[in-house]
């Protein structure tokens, strides 16, 4: 078998390279209310989707909201219908939003999928807070339990999400029962080893929570979380519907 070879004539401008792979309707374009959509296309995609998730889901409420978002995130329909809000999280977040609460997540993932656009809240990931896992080798846990546990003294009114570690999210309900009062716990482990009842934990503390039922979960939902938060604390009708 013999094989052509085409004769490399340099590379193609970039006009020649550049499709848009949707739709680009004008309106949708205009009405985009996520931060993190700065083109044309990303906010043609991203309204695309969300329209279809709230045909799906209703936008009856604020927390249908993120319903849509934890949908979209992960590309799973059934997903919405797992999640979880206890004491009115929502309105708790928004206010430590705007309060410029810092937002403690569990790994870095989780960190850089948060927008840094809409907020002034820091976020750090707490496993850079034991960065030589001095805590987690003493008492032989987990490097994102024991980083929470060396932020324990920065965590009151804090927003905390959670969207890997099942051992994080139960360090976090310890230091809760000690009496350290994050204004919002975001909780979203996956997994099968710990991660629906995890989160179980955290639905019984008093601290406004937002979780997810049984074993599914991950970065991507603990982010969407978060991101919609920002979005709802800067839209005109916050916490209204």
């Amino acid at each position: 078998m013999t094989t052509k070879s085409k004769k490399n004539s340099g590379s193609p401008a970039l006009e020649e390279l550049v499709e848009f792979t949707t739709k680009m309707d004008p309106t949708l374009i205009d009405i985009c209310t996520d931060l993190g959509a700065q083109t044309d296309e990303a906010k043609a995609i991203y309204m695309t989707s969300r329209n279809l998730a709230k045909q799906i889901v209703g936008d009856r409420t604020i927390e249908d909201r993120i319903r849509q978002r934890c949908m979209v995130a992960v590309g799973d329909l059934s997903m919405a219908y797992l999640m979880h809000f206890n004491k009115d999280p929502v309105k708790a977040g928004v206010e430590a939003l705007k309060k410029g609460a810092p937002i403690f997540v569990d790994i870095n993932m989780v960190k850089y999928g948060i927008t840094k656009m809409g907020h002034k809240s820091d976020v750090i990931c707490v496993m850079d807070e034991d960065k030589d896992a001095s805590i987690a080798k003493k008492f032989g846990i987990t490097r994102t339990a024991a980083g929470f546990l060396a932020c324990r003294d920065r965590l009151e009114g804090s927003i905390v999400a959670i969207g890997n570690a099942p051992s994080a999210a139960l360090a976090v309900c310890r230091m809760v029962e000690h009496g350290i009062r994050p204004a919002l716990v975001i909780a979203t482990p996956v997994g099968f080893v710990n991660a629906a009842e995890s989160k179980e934990v955290v639905r019984d503390t008093d601290i406004p929570s937002i979780t997810c039922i049984g074993t599914r979960g991950g970065t991507p939902i603990a982010v969407a979380c978060v991101n919609e938060l920002v979005a709802i604390a800067n839209s005109k009708d916050e916490c209204e519907e």
